[in-house]
């Protein structure tokens, strides 16, 4: 069976992973409807432009701009080997989304290379877990006990999405909390006991957040979630899940049971204006006024639910 030129075509468009294709200059020249679906681009908006026109900003693990310096498709075309990474590109809709990319050249029949075509994966999935576990355990930015991300980790996370507010105003909320009376974990049932009261705690959150959402420990009981393009309202939705699955499922040590009930507080960037250091000291501020209200509360920016 010969297959003609628009089979070929439909075969192409109608790939999982996303695919484009570009010429010597990095101008698209091709753009299936995978690469539509992943990015939110049409290809009416990207095709004809270059691929450093700021359309995907491609950026790598430690948030450099690969369009702008090391990218795989000009390093393919310039030595002709195949390439391949795990990055993340920008959506239409402002987030981030982490793909696998393989790249490989185009030559012509002669064996000169004209241009260089890229296949990318969207891997925000268990796969993306895998992967970020992974990533965190290699750089040391990985909590032992509860295997999330670690106060370092999170530090540097809120340090990028605090930088792409002021720059492309996308919003995010943040939950600062705490396991309520932890001290009593240890002092009844040992160090063990604190540690399942832990991973209990982590495993809970972790089940009642979406992959895009960054959840870590952020030292000792507290721990924070960072909630990308998120209102208070949503993060407070999410907190009361976590609450009411902690309530509706006891803790059993040394044969007794008991609810895990924790404190929190919750806040939203004010504005443009307000520093990174203001923002972390309010997010501490609502968490304090939770505890100092009785504990097993919520705070708002201030303002207590009960």
């Amino acid at each position: 069976m010969i297959l003609n030129e628009e089979s070929y075509s439909r075969i192409l468009d109608d790939l999982h992973e996303g695919l484009y294709i570009v010429d010597r200059t990095r101008v698209v020249l091709y753009w299936n409807k995978g690469a539509q679906r992943i990015t939110g681009f049409s290809a009416n908006e990207v095709i004809g432009r270059s691929c450093s026109d700021s359309i995907l900003t491609h950026v790598d693990g430690k948030e450099c701009r690969l369009c702008m310096g090391p990218c795989p498709l000009t390093f393919t075309m310039a030595d002709g080997q195949t390439r391949e990474a795990q990055i993340y590109l920008h959506h239409r809709d402002g987030h981030r989304v982490p793909v696998f990319v393989r790249v490989s050249p185009l030559k012509t029949p002669q064996g000169t290379i004209m241009g260089a075509a890229e296949l990318f994966t969207d891997i925000s999935s268990a796969d993306a877990i895998e992967l970020r576990i992974k990533e965190l355990e290699e750089m040391a930015l990985l909590d032992g006990l509860t295997h999330l991300a670690n106060r370092r980790y999170i530090e540097r996370e809120l340090s990028t999405r605090f930088a792409e507010h002021g720059r492309m105003g996308i919003p995010f909320g943040i939950l600062f909390m705490d396991i309520d009376h932890f001290k009593k974990f240890n002092d009844t049932y040992g160090h063990a006991g604190g540690d399942q009261a832990l991973v209990t705690f982590a495993k809970t959150c972790h089940e009642n957040i979406r992959e895009i959402d960054v959840f870590a420990r952020f030292g000792g009981d507290e721990f924070i979630m960072l909630l990308p393009e998120s209102s208070c309202e949503q993060a407070l939705a999410v907190i009361e899940r976590v609450r009411h699955s902690l309530a509706a499922h006891p803790m059993e040590i040394g044969g007794s049971q008991f609810s895990i009930t924790i404190s929190s507080g919750i806040t939203g960037l004010k504005n443009n204006e307000e520093s990174f250091d203001s923002f972390l000291n309010r997010s501490d501020q609502a968490l304090y006024q939770a505890k100092e209200a009785g504990r097993d509360r919520v705070v708002v920016d201030s303002v207590l639910l009960r």
